[in-house]
């Protein structure tokens, strides 16, 4: 069946455990370990989110990266986009899962990577340690980064545009002379047979950010909220329960069906942009009381806001029309299409109706 898009799920691989976890957090510490642990912060607040189908999984496991690739699959989801992080000199963090993905041609489903270049710290606790720092050592490092990811874009399950490895960046404008740098990678990329890399940049609420100026093909905007301690009138317990205890928080609760509008690119643009969806965003198992709260998302809303997105890229060619999904697993963060207790797969069959031709 022709699809109306490419749907591309962002995939974290931050369940299972590694030493730096284990010394930082405790030992056998994953991204569970949050998720389990998240409270109900207000009245009819969604928490903690419990998974369905596929459990408390360990992505060390090839069977749990199977099960994930043929649900996906099973639904219409085009390929996953795993974030990446290389933090400079060589070092990588959370690299196992992928690893063995690329070593085994197991699953065999599409995949892209997303260079997820921030430091590593402790601002979800509300403090501002920094456990690893992301660096930049010079262009003998680029060099080796992009030797690595060689590999990947030679795998034949990767992700391309006119044939070109996508591959996204989270935070281009981070990177020192980032314009240079993808001169530098497409001219390795050509002498190692590549036809060329198709960069994608995210733009961070920015509507006018512009990745050509930074040498990059494409945009993504992610757009969330300020977390500003807005608390609705609506959650009127809520607000005096705060305010009784002198506002000391930056918890931030918008509905769903209220932030909806904003979470997609209101411009015109003369570059190619992708669109991202968000089924639902509550990072408070991670952040508590200084988290960001989109409440009372449903399967049907994320319809609207799907159709939404699906709608601006139905006049390209079928390579670019892609759809970002922000994410297939980003549990402690709320935004996760893998099933859970209350829903089950209801946004995973939102995306199989909408996204098929009829």
């Amino acid at each position: 069946m022709n699809k109306r898009a490419r749907l591309i799920a962002f995939h974290l691989p931050q369940f299972h455990p590694t030493p730096e976890n284990d010394e930082w957090w405790g030992k056998g510490f994953t991204e569970w370990t949050n998720v389990a642990k998240a409270q109900q912060l207000f009245s009819g607040h969604y928490q903690p989110h419990v998974p369905a189908d596929l459990g408390f999984y360990d992505l060390r496991l090839p069977e749990a990266r199977h099960a994930q690739a043929e649900l996906a699959k099973e639904y219409g989801i085009e390929g996953f986009c795993y974030y990446h992080y290389w933090l400079g000199d060589g070092r990588r963090m959370l690299e196992r899962p992928f690893n063995e993905i690329l070593a085994s041609g197991e699953p065999d489903f599409p995949f892209c990577l997303c260079w997820a270049n921030h430091s590593w710290n402790t601002a979800w606790q509300g403090t501002d340690k920094v456990l690893i720092e992301q660096t930049y050592p010079g262009w003998d490092d680029h060099a080796e980064h992009f030797d690595w990811l060689l590999q990947a874009f030679n795998d034949r399950r990767y992700l391309t545009i006119d044939g070109k490895p996508i591959f996204v960046i989270y935070k281009p404008d981070d990177i020192p002379n980032v314009h240079d740098l993808t001169v530098f990678w497409r001219e390795r990329a050509v002498k190692n047979g590549l036809p060329g890399l198709y960069l994608i940049g995210v733009s961070h609420r920015n509507q006018k950010w512009d990745p050509r100026l930074r040498g990059l093909d494409a945009s993504v905007m992610q757009v969330l909220p300020r977390r500003d301690g807005r608390i609705p009138n609506r959650y009127l317990l809520t607000k005096l329960k705060l305010a009784l205890q002198g506002n000391r928080h930056e918890l931030t609760i918008w509905d769903y069906e209220e932030i909806m509008p904003i979470l997609l690119r209101n411009n015109v643009v003369d570059w190619p942009d992708y669109p991202l969806v968000l089924p639902n965003w509550d990072n408070t198992p991670r952040s508590g009381m200084r988290g960001l709260v989109f409440h009372n998302s449903t399967p049907e809303l994320f319809r609207k806001h799907l159709n939404d997105a699906l709608s601006r890229v139905e006049d390209r060619k079928h390579e670019e029309k892609i759809v970002f999904v922000k994410a297939w697993n980003e549990w402690a963060e709320g935004n996760h299409l893998e099933p859970d207790q209350k829903w089950g797969r209801a946004y995973l069959e939102t995306i199989r109706d909408e996204i098929y031709l009829r």
